[in-house]
């Protein structure tokens, strides 16, 4: 992602400007999404290559165990719809949250939906929020999901967390895009 001038990204500088300016405090990429990367994440996540994920698990912990050491942090996959879980047979999330070893709390359910790579990013960045509560939330929550594109996804879960009392909540990414 193209840096401005100040140690903040233009995509958070963005969000600046909205109503999900303060939900997240910062979030965490491993990686960045090459052409490489689109591809093999293709293969584990699109067509059901499961055990590609496994390679990114020593890396994924230590990302996380660097940012998140306090054990108050607890994880919070962004979960999948109900629907797209039975597509795809897992919640690739929920396999990186699972890597980080760290306390891990399924607290958030998702509305199916039109799929976020099928979106522009005005259409990303403009849509409702499909996340709802199912338990209650950690104090401390670090979101785990695998890409950060725009960030809406991390910041529509990060305001069901905050609006229901999570006092800090940040991401930690697989692939920043």
């Amino acid at each position: 992602m193209k840096q401005t001038g100040s140690s903040i990204c233009s995509d958070c500088l963005e969000w600046e400007k909205t109503s999900y300016q303060a939900v997240l405090e910062k979030n965490i990429s491993l990686y960045s999404y090459e052409p490489f990367m689109q591809d093999y994440i293709a293969r584990w996540k699109y067509r059901g290559d499961y055990v590609l994920g496994k390679v990114f698990e020593a890396e994924f912990r230590k990302l996380y165990h660097q940012h998140f050491q306090d054990s108050k942090y607890e994880v919070v996959p962004i979960p999948l719809s109900a629907e797209r879980m039975a597509d795809r047979g897992f919640n690739q999330a929920g396999e990186l949250a699972a890597f980080t070893r760290a306390k891990q709390k399924d607290v958030l359910g998702r509305k199916h939906g039109e799929k976020q790579s099928k979106r522009s990013r005005l259409h990303r960045m403009t849509a409702e929020n499909p996340f709802h509560l199912l338990s209650e939330p950690p104090k401390y929550a670090v979101l785990i999901d695998d890409i950060y594109t725009t960030g809406t996804t991390l910041r529509h879960a990060a305001q069901v967390l905050q609006e229901n009392g999570t006092d800090f909540v940040a991401a930690c990414t697989l692939i920043r895009g």
